[in-house]
């Protein structure tokens, strides 16, 4: 789980994908954290992307850092902990602008049965499950 999130920070966006309703849905993400053996993303509960998520919770993300990329599958769980919404803001205060961990839209959900592959053109791949 530490490989996926040091190469994530380090590529600093990557591209999440959703499922909203028959059709895929993707965009790109900048927030990632570790916290309590989880590895979580943050959203607001506003956005169509927690509502997809809250409806189909698999999604898919992928992360390229000009050499290597990460395709990732999981299980996004959203958790309610103010402690976990706490410490994504400490990692990410530029957020505070808009979110609050104590208020009804700042949202982080932990990623479980996770699938991770690291893939180039160089080696062959490497899969990582937590």
């Amino acid at each position: 789980m530490k490989r996926v999130y040091d190469f994530l920070k380090k590529c600093g966006t990557y591209y999440l994908a959703t499922i909203d309703g028959d059709q895929a849905r993707v965009r790109p993400f900048g927030t990632i954290d570790l916290f309590e053996g989880h590895l979580y993303i943050q959203t607001g509960k506003v956005k169509p992307v927690s509502q997809q998520m809250q409806a189909n919770p698999k999604i898919e993300l992928c992360a390229f850092d000009g050499q290597q990329w990460l395709r990732l599958s999981a299980t996004a769980v959203r958790d309610e902990n103010i402690e976990a919404k706490k410490h994504m803001l400490e990692q990410y205060p530029e957020l505070k602008a808009m979110y609050d961990a104590e208020d009804e839209n700042t949202e982080v959900l932990y990623l479980k049965d996770a699938m991770a592959t690291f893939s180039s053109f160089t080696a062959e791949p490497v899969c990582i499950e937590f």
